[in-house]
């Protein structure tokens, strides 16, 4: 995925160093790099994504089952639990992101409600801006202290997946152009609106084995 840090040989230091779970510096040797825990993470999220798909395809995971705030937890839960001690809880610190830890769950409740009413209600949304929505919107709240961007881009891979349509199931193409991408989601979070996303990001097919 282009949206892949550079890290190199950068040390995990400090508070991150604390929160890394035990069994995941055994895995990963010493020193812990920023590149290895990335490296794990996506291995992590690579198994967990194939998982998740095939669910979707099989008709074992509904839309229903995603359009849920607790899906949200549940899924970023999944990919971390066996890396970080954060793994699928709120965070509890302010950040210059997302807004302020007391709001999370009330805000991540709301925006899901939200955006379930209007697919239901309306039909002036494609699958890919309903996916899209879901996204940029969560990645506003930034309910998590990190992997939000992935957490997200799995789940809006879900939905989309999972949605209503004419031809065969898609997921998102995530090799972006990254400035012009978090420019986009600056102007998703005054607007809301999910169009100029859904024409920015394109979509492949589903490899299937």
């Amino acid at each position: 995925m282009s949206l892949s840090p550079g890290y190199g040989e950068t040390p995990v230091e400090g508070d991150e160093l604390d929160a890394l779970l035990p069994r995941a510096r055994a895995v990963l040797g010493e020193p812990v790099t920023k590149a290895s825990v990335f490296d794990l993470e996506q291995a992590v999220q690579d198994e967990v994504a194939g998982e998740l798909i095939s669910a979707v395809l099989e008709g074992n995971l509904a839309l229903d089952d995603l359009l849920v705030d607790s899906f949200a937890r549940d899924l970023h839960r999944r990919l971390y639990e066996d890396i970080w001690a954060w793994a699928g809880k709120f965070r509890r610190v302010e950040l210059n992101i997302g807004v302020a830890p007391e709001q999370i769950a009330v805000e991540l409740r709301s925006s899901i409600e939200g955006i379930r009413y209007r697919w239901i209600n309306t039909d002036d949304w494609t699958a890919r801006e309903l996916a899209l929505a879901v996204h940029a919107d969560v990645v506003r709240i930034h309910p998590f202290t990190d992997g939000n961007g992935r957490s997200t881009r799995l789940w809006a891979d879900l939905i989309l997946a999972c949605a209503p349509g004419s031809g065969p199931a898609e997921i998102f193409d995530w090799r972006l152009d990254k400035v012009r991408y978090i420019e986009i989601l600056r102007r998703y979070d005054v607007h809301r609106d999910p169009t100029e996303l859904a024409a920015f990001i394109g979509t492949q097919g589903i490899a299937q084995d």
